[in-house]
């Protein structure tokens, strides 16, 4: 698409940084993917998602991690590999999936390093804020706890518990003791205090064991690939059903040959084709929210990793672009 505009005026090009522009909420980006102010996917940067249909946000955060830190760098990897995936329709939707859906970049959670203990609530309170503009959030990661606060402030916007669709290779179920700060606890505690319902809730692609599984079903690694992803989308859309639903993406979901750039890498993990094919048939759930986590630059290579999470997670707005078409509503 850049190629045939400048074709036609080779002197005076569309000028760049997109996401500079606050009056351009809709329409595909046609910049060049190696220059310009690297926002996600080209969206414009906004101090507030008012009158956003989507906002999207990153929450640098890696104290909670178990293994190897450096999803603090997440969300900034994430937004510059996503410029390579603008100028052209969204694949596999064919359309241009921002032409009738506002999203905007509202830029990343504030949090303070020397403060740790203060991070769940900074990160719930910066959601809140985000979801009381009435814009369907997206948050970009990040290690996995974050989750949690962002579940908070979403059920408490929605006034009711939400199902869960985790993506993931592990369960983070581990025992919590409710002040942790802890990528592998986080679940027990949103099934604990309500946040989500565990009969509706539904794990994809485990390839580790917890002590715990608090009712929430449990495709594992295994039998999802056996099931293949038609199978898989199909186990989760009839266990889900109608109930208002998060997806939290885990990027060690995939196997470390296609996601090497993570902190807990396990063997056995989906494809990239794998993952994009189970998710993109998912678009009749109600869906509420969404995370793409624990994608960690320092072990990436070739940027691979933070490529595989910008795909989910274009996926997913791929997703509530279909809603909006259809006439369905996206904000929670």
């Amino acid at each position: 698409m850049l190629r045939e505009f400048m074709a036609k005026d080779p002197l005076h090009p569309r000028p760049v940084d997109d996401a500079l522009d606050p009056s351009r909420r809709y329409g595909e980006s046609i910049e060049s993917n190696y220059a310009g102010a690297v926002s996600f996917l080209r969206r414009p940067y906004a101090r507030s998602a008012d009158g956003a249909d989507v906002a999207v946000w990153g929450v640098p955060l890696d104290t909670s991690v178990s293994n190897r830190p450096g999803t603090r760098f997440g969300p900034r990897a994430i937004r510059e590999a996503s410029t390579v995936n603008v100028g052209d329709p969204a694949y596999p939707f064919g359309f241009d999936i921002f032409a009738d859906m506002a999203v905007v970049d509202t830029g990343d959670c504030s949090l303070d390093y020397g403060r740790i203990d203060e991070a769940p609530a900074a990160i719930e309170a910066q959601a809140a804020a985000r979801l009381g503009s009435g814009a369907h959030l997206v948050t970009l990661g990040g290690d996995h706890f974050l989750t949690y606060p962002v579940l908070k402030a979403l059920v408490a916007k929605l006034g009711r518990p939400v199902a869960m669709v985790q993506f993931d290779a592990h369960q983070d179920t581990w025992d919590d003791d409710g002040s942790r700060i802890d990528h592998g606890t986080m679940i027990t505690r949103a099934v604990r205090e309500g946040l989500i319902l565990p009969e509706r809730s539904i794990q994809i692609g485990i390839r580790t064991n917890a002590p715990q599984d608090y009712g929430i079903s449990i495709v594992d690694g295994l039998l999802a690939q056996e099931l293949g992803p038609l199978a898989t989308a199909s186990r989760i859309l009839g266990h889900v059903e109608d109930t208002p639903v998060y997806v939290t993406f885990d990027i060690d979901c995939l196997d470390p040959a296609f996601a090497p750039g993570t902190g807990t890498p396990v063997p056995g993990g989906f494809s990239s084709a794998f993952a994009i094919s189970c998710l993109r048939r998912l678009g009749a759930l109600d869906l509420k929210g969404f995370d793409i986590v624990e994608v960690s630059p320092p072990y990436d290579h070739a940027g691979v990793t933070a490529l595989a999470g910008v795909s989910m997670a274009q996926i997913y707005l791929g997703l509530l672009a279909e809603r909006k078409r259809a006439g369905k509503a996206i904000r929670p």
